[in-house]
């Protein structure tokens, strides 16, 4: 019974490991969608090279940032696994298009951002795919 009980907090604890790993590469993914808001900032600076230059910057430091912390995260996902949740970059995208361009969101865009979310929830749930590395969290 005491080694049944040891075997579900174990699995618990696992399942949370996973999920907080999920959550760390989305945010990740995040940060890099970030810099495309950097981006557009800077192409829209029409002249002002100091704006131009703060915000070309900016994208550069995000992408910087960005590369460490992705290479972070390929140590504890499968590589497979790890690229296949970048595509939820559309949907970060999506996101800051809305939040900072004022975008609209038409049909087609809804419905193709939740076939990538379906994809990415496919993948982050087979837990035969998924093999996360064992390492500890230092």
């Amino acid at each position: 019974m005491t080694q049944m009980c040891l075997r579900q907090e174990d699995d618990t604890v696992k399942k949370l490991k996973k999920v907080k790993n999920v959550v760390l590469l989305q945010g990740v993914i995040m940060i890099y969608t970030i810099s495309s808001v950097m981006s557009k900032e800077a192409s829209a600076s029409k002249g002002d090279a100091v704006r131009f230059l703060f915000f070309f910057g900016m994208e550069f430091v995000i992408l910087g940032i960005y590369a460490v912390l992705w290479q972070q995260m390929i140590k504890r996902f499968e590589l497979s696994v790890a690229y296949a949740n970048r595509s939820m970059a559309v949907v970060w995208s999506m996101v800051w298009a809305v939040i900072f361009f004022h975008d609209t969101i038409t049909i087609k865009n809804a419905v193709g951002v939740l076939l990538v979310v379906t994809g990415t929830v496919i993948i982050n749930t087979d837990t035969d795919n998924i093999a996360e590395k064992e390492r500890a969290d230092d």
